[in-house]
């Protein structure tokens, strides 16, 4: 789905397709068919934007084969879909039973993920439709906080240098821009913006930037306004906006939220946990940890980073963060000017949910329909084809 924003810019929405579980090139194109079309039909669109996550061995299929890409992308033109953004954060193993911290693997100190992510780079310059402006692809902020000695800081320095390299040749071949955005994440060595001007300040700002995911700004009980005045003042672009939204427990001592809270407590993804005092923010890394003494209930209310659905409310009273996305989309695009053009709607927890949904299409047709009612409310107007 495309927008134009009344500065002239054309902004992107699509959905990620890391909610689907795909591995190898099969199941991305059977993903295509029984998942991303059908969205796109109950939408009732022409063109529909997807967000892809290609795992490592797709990625290494697609960069050996260039008929396998090539098969790829005739498959997105035939089913009305398109692709301007890849979610890279993720290496492989994205629905193993158990996940966790292992989705931070490889981090910004192993050359396995400067590998991949150029990869990903030089096959999203050859999927861009041919009049997109540029690409972008999010990532993980450098690695999980601990351990980040000097050398690991150093190590993932010289990879970003060599990162911003690599996209300058891969534009000098192909003529398509693409840029590397990387997204702060609770827990993380970049967890919030006042970080991310730390330790992404003095970069390459045509090629590399942030990724900004309202689920985690909000857990982080970051203010949205400051937030993207913060990284406007670095002149540290949003690449991308994962709109997304977290969980809230304005009282997490009321037993009726904590059942609701450890009914959310799963095993496979991580669900970084905070409470904001008048203070400071406490942290627990993980729900379960919060739920078992980790953070005192008593201290505030907590938000948990479990990607809610945009539409739709958790079980009470438990509630989202949606009015925190609102503040996120006004400061970006309720202003003279577009702040960034790529958005894309990251709920990967739908098969995690308590009660997981008999009509994944309808549910995320849901989501993109909430986003496109507040879009079109901020001023941007609808592209039909």
């Amino acid at each position: 789905m495309r927008f134009l924003h009344p500065d002239g810019t054309t902004v992107h929405l699509g959905y990620c397709s890391n909610v689907h579980q795909a591995e190898d090139l099969e199941g991305v194109i059977a993903q295509l068919a029984a998942y991303a079309e059908p969205v796109r039909e109950r939408l009732d669109v022409g063109r529909l934007g997807i967000g892809l996550w290609l795992a490592h061995p797709v990625v290494s299929e697609l960069t050996a084969d260039q008929g396998a890409l090539a098969r790829l992308k005739a498959e997105l033109r035939s089913r009305g879909l398109e692709t301007v953004t890849l979610n890279a954060f993720p290496y492989a193993g994205f629905h193993r039973e158990v996940v966790k911290k292992d989705v931070y693997l490889p981090d910004w100190t192993d050359e396995a993920r400067l590998t991949y992510t150029l990869d990903c780079a030089r096959i999203l310059a050859e999927l861009l439709p041919d009049d997109a402006e540029r690409g972008s692809i999010s990532t993980l902020p450098l690695a999980w906080r601990d351990p980040w000695p000097s050398a690991s800081a150093e190590a993932a320095r010289r990879a970003l240098d060599r990162l911003s390299d690599g996209l300058a040749g891969i534009e000098d071949d192909t003529g398509r821009r693409i840029r590397v955005a990387f997204e702060p994440e609770p827990g993380c060595v970049v967890e919030t913006t006042a970080q991310a001007v730390r330790a992404l300040g003095g970069l390459d700002p045509d090629r590399l930037g942030v990724c900004l995911d309202a689920c985690h700004l909000a857990v982080q009980f970051e203010h949205p306004a400051a937030a993207l005045r913060r990284l406007a003042d670095a002149g540290l672009p949003v690449v991308k906006l994962q709109a997304s939204c977290a969980v809230e427990a304005e009282d997490p001592a009321d037993p009726v939220a904590r059942a609701a809270l450890r009914r959310l407590a799963e095993p496979r993804f991580l669900h970084q946990t905070r409470a904001a005092t008048s203070a400071e923010v406490l942290a627990a890394d993980d729900l379960p940890d919060a739920l078992d003494g980790a953070l005192p209930a008593d201290s505030g209310p907590w938000r948990v980073h479990f990607h809610a659905p945009l539409h739709a409310e958790p079980e009470p009273p438990l509630r989202t963060t949606a009015d925190q996305l609102d503040q996120v989309l006004a400061g970006l695009f309720d202003g003279p000017s577009a702040v960034t053009d790529h958005i894309e709607v990251e709920t990967y927890t739908w098969s995690v949910l308590p009660e997981p949904p008999t009509d994944l299409p309808g549910g995320i047709a849901a989501e993109l329909a909430w986003a496109r009612d507040r879009l079109t409310g901020l001023g941007l107007k609808e592209d039909p084809s």
